[in-house]
C-alpha cells in the first residue's frame, strides 16, 4: 500500500496547468506515480521535464529505450515500471513478449543483437555496481556516439533513480495494469 497519499485536487486553480501538462504528455491519464509527485509541485515539474528528455529527446531509438527501462526495472524489482512498460509501451517499440521477459536474465537469451548486448552489459555494469568495466565500455563504444553514451547513461540513472522512488514510496499501480506479474 502506497506510502503517501495519491494527490486528489486536480481542479487546484495553482496546480491545473501542472496537471493539464501531464495528462497531456502522457496518454490523457495522470496515474499514480504522477499523482505522488503531485504533492510536491516543483519536483513533479523537473520529473516530467528529465522523463520526457531521456524518452523522448534523445538520438536513441524506441526499442532500444524500453530494452534498457525494462532491464533496469528487472534489476531494481521495479514492478510497477515493469508493468508500465509490459506489454503496452514495449509491444509499441517492437520488443516482444517474449523479449520482454528474456530480459529478466537476458545473457543466455537468443534474442538480443551485438548491439543490444553491449547495451545491456552496460546497463547492468552501472546499474548494480555504479561503475563500468574498460572491456565493457570498450564493446559499448563500437556502437554509439559520444552523445548517444552519454542519452543512454542518463537513462540508465534516471529510470534507476525512477524505480527507487517508486519502491521507496511503494506507489500502487493503477488496477489497468495490474494483469502483468512480471517476467
Amino acid at each position: 500500500m502506497a506510502r503517501i497519499p495519491l494527490f486528489t485536487n486536480d481542479d487546484d486553480p495553482a496546480m491545473k496547468p501542472l496537471v493539464e501538462k501531464i495528462r497531456s504528455g502522457r496518454r490523457n491519464t495522470v496515474n499514480n506515480l504522477y499523482r505522488t509527485l503531485l504533492h510536491s509541485p516543483p519536483v513533479t515539474e523537473a520529473w516530467f521535464q528529465q522523463l520526457n528528455a531521456v524518452r523522448f529527446g534523445t538520438q536513441l531509438p524506441g526499442r532500444l529505450r524500453e530494452l534498457v527501462i525494462m532491464r533496469v526495472a528487472y534489476l531494481n524489482d521495479a514492478k510497477y515500471q515493469l508493468r508500465q512498460h509490459i506489454p503496452s509501451l514495449a509491444l509499441a517499440d517492437n520488443v516482444t513478449l517474449e523479449e520482454c521477459h528474456a530480459l529478466a536474465d537476458w545473457r543466455p537469451s537468443k534474442f538480443f543483437d551485438d548491439k543490444e548486448r553491449a547495451t545491456l552489459a552496460y546497463v547492468d555494469e552501472v546499474t548494480k555496481n555504479f561503475s563500468v568495466p574498460d572491456a565493457v565500455f570498450a564493446t559499448l563504444r563500437k556502437h554509439y556516439t559520444d552523445r548517444q553514451i552519454v542519452e543512454l547513461t542518463v537513462l540508465i540513472a534516471t529510470y534507476t533513480m525512477h524505480g527507487h522512488v517508486l519502491r521507496a514510496l511503494d506507489i500502487d499501480l493503477e488496477k489497468v495494469h495490474q494483469q502483468y506479474t512480471g517476467g
